[in-house]
């Protein structure tokens, strides 16, 4: 092979237009994680609510770690955004409860194309690689908050999210940034003037 022989430009231009190509297919097929949703009753007034309450466990039997875990996060989350934890025994303005569930799903793996373009002094080139398809089996969680207002007996807010978990046991760091995530459309109490 002679070092002094020079690519021709047509050939770096097609390699870098087909690399231009690959990252903008890429692109279109990557997906986000999905956001957290939430719904608003359009009648319901939040300046009137200041306290909250979590429902009452109604299955008498000890939570579990992660449903503690979660009970302090949305805890945690509604002060800090403005609401008061209503006293014991007294009636809170807001009920707050929650649906947490696993569920095993199929995730697609597409095909995958890398493309690189280099040189060296007066020598360049490039390369593609590829990689197959495949499905695999992951657990996902979902989150449902409901904000319930007593007095008028009706949902007024709701917020909902859904996260792949990693293998083993859920973390509280993950437990509380996912609440947060589902809780960050709540209406926050203004502040007195």
């Amino acid at each position: 092979m002679n070092p002094n022989r020079r690519i021709p430009t047509t050939s770096v231009l097609a390699v870098i237009g087909l690399a231009l190509s690959a990252a903008a297919l890429l692109g279109g097929c990557a997906s986000t994680a999905p956001q957290p949703t939430s719904m608003t009753d359009a009648q319901a007034d939040f300046s009137v609510y200041k306290t909250f309450g979590l429902e009452a466990n109604a299955s008498g039997q000890p939570l579990s770690l992660v449903e503690q875990n979660i009970r302090a996060a949305i805890t945690s989350e509604m002060k800090r955004k403005g609401y008061e934890e209503a006293a014991a025994g007294a009636s809170p303005d807001l009920v707050v409860s929650y649906e947490a569930a696993r569920a095993e799903k199929v995730k697609n793996n597409p095909i995958r194309i890398g493309v690189g373009v280099g040189s060296y002094g007066g020598s360049g080139g490039g390369g593609v690689g590829v990689s197959s398809s495949g499905v695999k089996n992951v657990s996902e969680g979902t989150l449902v908050v409901h904000a319930i207002d007593p007095a008028r007996k009706a949902e007024v807010w709701q917020g909902r999210a859904s996260k792949e978990l990693g293998k083993g046991n859920v973390e509280p760091a993950v437990i509380q940034s996912t609440v947060a995530g589902v809780l960050q459309d709540l209406p926050a109490r203004s502040s007195p003037p």
